[in-house]
C-alpha cells in the first residue's frame, strides 16, 4: 500500500475522467464511440443475466409454456424495447448518459431523485446477483458457507468493473459463445427429461394449473425483470457509432436474449417442479451439472458486472467522483444486500416495474415533444423542474394503487406501462401550464 493516498484516490481528476473510455462526466466523443462488434457482443452478454432465467422460471411455475409463456414474454419484451430504445436514442443522438440525460430534463437539483432511485435500485438488483452467486455453488442459505461466497463474488465483481467498459468487453464476449452453447443444450436436456415436447406441454400445463398466474401478472414479472435495464440504456447506447447498432443493442438485450432465457427458465421449472433455477441446478449430476455451473458462473458474472457499472457511471455523473469511487461504494453495498435480498426477487420485481418506468417518462415527453429530438443536451430553466418530479410521483402512485382494494383506479394495464403513459401525460400537462404561464411573465 506504499505510496497510496486516500486523498487522491478520493479527488476527482476532471480532465483524466473525461479523456477515459467510460467518460461519466460528459457526452461521449466521437473518439470514445466504439466499434459496433464488441459493442453487440457486451449488449448479448448484458442481457444474458441471471434474471431472464429467474423470471423465465416464475413464468413457467404459472402459465403453460407453448402458447400463453410464449406470447406474455414477447409481449412484455417488446414493451421494454420500445422504452429502451426510446432511451436509448437519446444516448445515441447527445452521447450523454442517463445521469447526464437526468440533469437536463429533471435540472441540476431534481436529477438527484431520478438517479438516486435508479441507483438503489440497481444496487438491490446487484444484491440479488450476488446472493444468487452463492445459492449456485451451496444450496445452503444463511450458512457462513454461503455468506463468505456471497461476499467473494460481490468482490469479484467490484473488482472487474473497475475496468470500465473494456472489461465488461473482456468478460461479456467469451462469454457470449459459451453462454449460447450452455443455453442450447440446457433446452435439448429438459426436453429429452421431459420425454419429448408433447410431456413438456403436458407437464408445463400440469405445473401451471396448480399455481396460475393472470395475464397481466405474468406481463408485469416480464416488465419488471427488464425495465430498469431499458431505463438505463443510455449507459451503453452512447457509445454506439451507427443507428443500425443504437438499435441493435436494445433489440437484442430486451426481446432476443430475454425471450431465449425464458424458454430455459421456464424448462427448468417444469421439469424440475421449482420456478428456482438454482434448486433445478442442484438435481444435475456428472457433465450437465459441471456445464451448468460454468455456464450459471458466467452469466452471473457478466450479470454482476453490468448491473455494478449502471449505477457507478450514473452517481459518479451525479456527485462529481471518481468512477473507481463509486464503483467500489456500489459494489460494497451491492455485495451486503447480497447476504439476504435473494429471496425477495418476485418482491423486487414488483416494485421495479411500478416505480421505475415513470422516471423516465418526463425524460420521452421532454426530447421528444418539448425540444424537437435536439442533438445536443443542456440544462434548461431553474435548478429543479417541478413538473418532471410531479409527474414521477403520479405515475408512480397511480402504477402503485391501479387495481388495490379500495381503489376507483382499476385500468387493465400492467403497472409499468401504466405508469409510463401516466408519467407522461402528467409532465405534458404540467408542462404546457408552465409554458402558457411564463409566456406572459416574459412579455
Amino acid at each position: 500500500m506504499a505510496g497510496f493516498s486516500l486523498a487522491d484516490w478520493w479527488r476527482l481528476d476532471e480532465a483524466r475522467e473525461r479523456a477515459s473510455a467510460d467518460n461519466p462526466l460528459a457526452p461521449v466523443t466521437d473518439a470514445q464511440r466504439r466499434a459496433g462488434g464488441p459493442l453487440l457482443a457486451l449488449a448479448f452478454g448484458w442481457g444474458f443475466l441471471i434474471t431472464g432465467l429467474l423470471a423465465g422460471g416464475a413464468l413457467g411455475a404459472g402459465v403453460p409454456l407453448w402458447g400463453d409463456l410464449l406470447w406474455y414474454s414477447l409481449l412484455g419484451n417488446l414493451i421494454n424495447f420500445a422504452i429502451g430504445v426510446a432511451v436509448g436514442w437519446i444516448a445515441y443522438r447527445t452521447g450523454c448518459n442517463s445521469a447526464l440525460i437526468f440533469r437536463s430534463v429533471y435540472g441540476p437539483a431534481g436529477a438527484y431523485v431520478p438517479v438516486l432511485m435508479v441507483a438503489l435500485l440497481t444496487i438491490g438488483w446487484q444484491g440479488i446477483v450476488v446472493g444468487a452467486t452463492a445459492q449456485v455453488w451451496t444450496q445452503a442459505p444463511g450458512t457462513a458457507l454461503y455468506y463468505a461466497l456471497a461476499i467473494f463474488a460481490g468482490l469479484l465483481y467490484t473488482g472487474t468493473t473497475l475496468f470500465g467498459v473494456k472489461g465488461l468487453e473482456k468478460v461479456g464476449i467469451p462469454s457470449m459463445v459459451v453462454l449460447v452453447g450452455v443455453g442450447l443444450y440446457a433446452i435439448w436436456l429438459n426436453v429429452e427429461k421431459a420425454g419429448g415436447l408433447d410431456g413438456v406441454q403436458a407437464l408445463s400445463a400440469e405445473r401451471a394449473a396448480q399455481s396460475p398466474l393472470t395475464g397481466l401478472q405474468a406481463i408485469n414479472i416480464v416488465v419488471g425483470s427488464w425495465i430498469v435495464g431499458a431505463v438505463v440504456m443510455a449507459e451503453y447506447v452512447r457509445f454506439a457509432r451507427t443507428a443500425f447498432v443504437a438499435l441493435a443493442i436494445p433489440f437484442i438485450v430486451l426481446v432476443i436474449d430475454q425471450v431465449f432465457l425464458h424458454v430455459i427458465g421456464a424448462l427448468g421449472a417444469v421439469v424440475s417442479g421449482s420456478p428456482d433455477f438454482t434448486a433445478y441446478m442442484a438435481t444435475l449430476s456428472g457433465v450437465a451439472a459441471i456445464v451448468g455451473l460454468i455456464g450459471m458462473t458466467l452469466a452471473l458474472w457478466t450479470t454482476g458486472d453490468t448491473n455494478l457499472y449502471l449505477p457507478s457511471v450514473q452517481t459518479a455523473a451525479l456527485f462529481r467522483r471518481p468512477k473507481r469511487v463509486t464503483i467500489v461504494i456500489c459494489g460494497l453495498l451491492g455485495s451486503i444486500l447480497g447476504l439476504g435480498i435473494y429471496s425477495y426477487f418476485l418482491t423486487w420485481i414488483d416494485l421495479l416495474a411500478t416505480i421505475v418506468p415513470p422516471i423516465v417518462g418526463p425524460v420521452i415527453a421532454e426530447y421528444y415533444l418539448f425540444r424537437r429530438a435536439p442533438r445536443t443536451l443542456r440544462d434548461e430553466g431553474g435548478g429543479l423542474n417541478v413538473a418532471a418530479i410531479v409527474a414521477l410521483v403520479g405515475g408512480a402512485v397511480i402504477a402503485a394503487v391501479n387495481g388495490k382494494p379500495g381503489s376507483p383506479l382499476d385500468v387493465a394495464l400492467a403497472p409499468a406501462l401504466l405508469g409510463l403513459l401516466a408519467s407522461i401525460a402528467i409532465y405534458v400537462v404540467a408542462r404546457a401550464l408552465e409554458v402558457k404561464v411564463r409566456r406572459p411573465a416574459a412579455a
